[in-house]
């Protein structure tokens, strides 16, 4: 065979395996997750399996809405959102496929689409944090509603922008109706409530006894105790069974019905269930693992005991409506 020929066949060989998909392996994953929080697991997704993990961070609002703008041309494999709100925005816009089953089933069904479109991939209870030195949680009312009473004038933290209050807040819209959600953020506000950015200066702010209370993610606290130990000066505090105020919410992910990998974005949702990246969500994370085997971090009450209200969490779409709420009462500009 003459040179020519075999540089020929050669370059039908390499135009052949363009067009069939040859090349490295890929996953392109937007994460409404910070890096900080799972980058360091999807770094041992990559090791392990050999595919390229290429990430977008941005909030999970933001590239929700990014999803809905881009539609069917979206880059994005997988979407990784920080709340199920943001997940059922995008399932309500009929931009994720169908999950397989051998993947939906190793989830409750309280942590995962009622249609199979996403799938929760980690717990996080909504808490009340307090000062240690101030406030005894005995004192502390049985429900989130209780904190509207003029004796918590002056005393509370909160954080309005954030996406878990926002997700909280539509689910309080939800479980008790819109005018109980807009009597509460009327009341929390007329309490004078310190605005903080995010969840862990409302954790700090808490400890130093610059606010007594604050409405933040369980997880945050443990953080704290990690670095600092038992001295930090503020606890977590857990609403009643049933109360809204102690809501699981879940991170999770679904697979774009648009997606060119599914095979690899299918392998990473099994990769994130699996005991190895369940065990690094409530070891390193502080968070509520959501597979059957895998246990809880000791620190935390466990999920059976918190008794959290029952809601479904695709429901939790509407964020656009708890914006406008937020709006209408003056919590956020």
């Amino acid at each position: 065979m003459t040179p020519g020929l075999v540089l020929a066949g050669f370059l039908l060989i390499v135009l052949l395996a363009a067009a069939c998909g040859g090349g490295e392996e890929s996953v392109t994953i937007y994460s409404g997750r910070s890096k900080e929080l799972i980058g360091p697991i999807l770094e041992r997704f990559a090791a392990d399996s050999g595919i390229d993990v290429r990430v977008k961070y941005a909030s999970s609002a933001e590239l929700a809405a990014m999803l809905r703008e881009e539609g069917g041309r979206s880059p994005a494999d997988v979407f990784i959102a920080q709340d199920a709100g943001a997940l059922g925005a995008v399932e309500a816009a009929g931009l994720f496929g169908a999950i397989d089953g051998d993947i939906l089933e190793l989830v409750p069904a309280a942590f995962r689409s009622a249609a199979g479109r996403w799938v929760g991939l980690s717990g996080r209870a909504r808490t009340v944090v307090y000062n240690t030195d101030r406030i005894d949680p005995a004192d502390l009312p049985d429900s989130i509603l209780g904190f509207t009473d003029p004796q918590w004038q002056g005393r509370i933290g909160w954080a309005p922008s954030n996406g878990s209050f926002q997700a909280f807040v539509t689910a309080l819209r939800l479980s008790l109706g819109e005018d109980a959600a807009r009597e509460w953020l009327e009341g929390i506000k007329a309490n004078d409530a310190a605005e903080y950015s995010k969840n862990t200066p409302i954790v700090a702010a808490a400890a130093v006894g610059e606010i007594d209370v604050g409405f933040v993610n369980h997880y945050y606290l443990h953080r704290f105790l990690a670095e600092e130990g038992e001295g930090f000066g503020a606890r977590n505090y857990y609403t009643a069974p049933g109360d809204v105020g102690t809501l699981i919410n879940v991170a999770g992910a679904g697979i774009l019905d648009s997606s060119d990998d599914r095979d690899n974005a299918a392998a990473l949702l099994r990769f994130l269930l699996g005991a190895e990246a369940q065990r690094y969500f409530t070891e390193e994370t502080y968070e509520y693992p959501l597979v059957t085997g895998v246990e809880a971090n000791a620190d935390l009450r466990s999920i059976a005991e918190l008794r959290p209200v029952e809601l479904d969490l695709g429901r939790l779409e509407d964020l656009e409506g708890t914006l406008r709420l937020l709006r209408d009462t003056g919590v956020l500009p």
